[in-house]
């Protein structure tokens, strides 16, 4: 169980971001310099709501607590740091978003030149304020993600000084898989499922590797069903081919050729577990829940993980873990869809009153 990592007492101690707190699980060294800006820690809030309907104690791992405002940070600042080991000058990513702003920030933090490749019109503004104002160089191109993705290996292939920090750089999967040892740590035992959204699929896979290294160091005494979910028009992996064009409302997995889908399809097998489909409308739908229900307001990407609980069984009395990958306000346009601006009404104790019905 947790208490035999043999991690000291962290109540007693300022937190160190995730590679110096898990040190001994990342692949650094002297040399290596440790840029961080304290990411990790995030919160695993207790959901009683989703738990009495699944008759199930259900948690989300809320990473919209993250320094950017999304799980990318735990893969970026060791992405950064190997960077800079290695005598990088630059580093460049393509981005839905989320990537674009954790890779700007861990830039700038190192000093280095960021640049990011987005889909023309397809990335929330939210993000792409973050990237802008960390001083990346932003360029939209005129196709999609995948695009992107492939110039950006281009750049990585043609150039020692530069460094690509998508998830195809492994750096960013050894990272995020801290995500993992937090959740066993915090709760003291290893979730019976592991829910979770797919784009890129780095999370999934990192996620998988951090609960089978706890596991091989004794630290964990089970494994968890990885239950992964990806929005029904951004589905390549449910689908079993590449979708050309990746339509929904949740940007930040909307990918139609994910760089680490073999590494899912194993995550889902060795554990036992599921990748499948959620249409935008059940995604939206958990979205309004768990802001209304559950008082955590994420972007609506996140909320794959828990439409994807909403339409699965599982075993009473079980523990769920899901993901929630990002804050709301790195999409303020859906959230801003989903509610109605109030009409002024006279500011007078009565009028207030009546609009209070008291």
């Amino acid at each position: 169980m947790a208490e035999n990592s043999g991690r000291p007492d962290r109540e007693r101690m300022v937190w160190r971001g995730v590679v110096e707190e898990y040190r001994r699980f990342m692949p650094v060294n002297d040399k290596t310099p440790i840029v961080t800006l304290g990411e990790g820690r995030t919160p695993l809030i207790y959901a009683p709501v989703l738990s009495s309907i699944k008759s199930a104690k259900v948690y989300l791992k809320y990473e919209g607590g993250n320094p950017t405002g999304s799980f990318k940070d735990r893969g970026m600042t060791l992405a950064i740091s190997k960077a800079a080991e290695e005598g990088s000058q630059t580093v460049v990513c393509a981005s839905t978003g989320n990537t674009s702003a954790s890779a700007a920030a861990y830039a700038s933090k190192a000093g280095m030149t960021c640049a990011v490749l987005i889909p023309e019109g397809y990335i929330a503004l939210g993000k792409l304020a973050q990237a802008l104002i960390y001083g990346a160089k932003v360029m939209q191109i005129k196709g999609n993600f995948d695009q992107a993705l492939e110039i950006v290996r281009e750049l990585g292939e043609n150039s020692e000084k530069v460094t690509v920090v998508n998830s195809i750089n492994p750096y960013r999967i050894e990272g995020q898989k801290t995500g993992a040892f937090e959740i066993i740590d915090t709760l003291g035992v290893v979730p019976d499922y592991h829910f979770i959204p797919v784009g890129n699929a780095g999370n999934i896979t990192a996620y998988w590797k951090g609960y089978q290294e706890y596991y091989k160091e004794g630290i964990s005494s089970s494994l968890p069903k990885m239950m992964g979910f990806q929005a029904a028009g951004a589905a390549p992996i449910v689908l079993g081919h590449v979708v050309e064009r990746p339509e929904t409302v949740a940007t930040a997995i909307r990918i139609g050729n994910p760089a680490s889908w073999d590494n899912a399809v194993r995550a889902r097998d060795e554990s036992g577990g599921v990748i499948r489909a959620v249409e935008d409308s059940e995604i939206l739908e958990a979205y309004r829940f768990l802001a209304t229900k559950e008082s955590v307001f994420c972007e609506p990407a996140s909320a794959a993980s828990v439409a994807g609980l909403m339409k699965t069984e599982v075993k009473p009395g079980s523990v769920v873990v899901c993901v929630l990958t990002g804050h709301g306000l790195k999409d303020p346009d859906v959230a801003i869809s989903q509610i109605s601006v109030p009409e002024a009404v006279d500011a007078t104790y009565e009028a207030i009153s009546k609009e209070l019905g008291i």
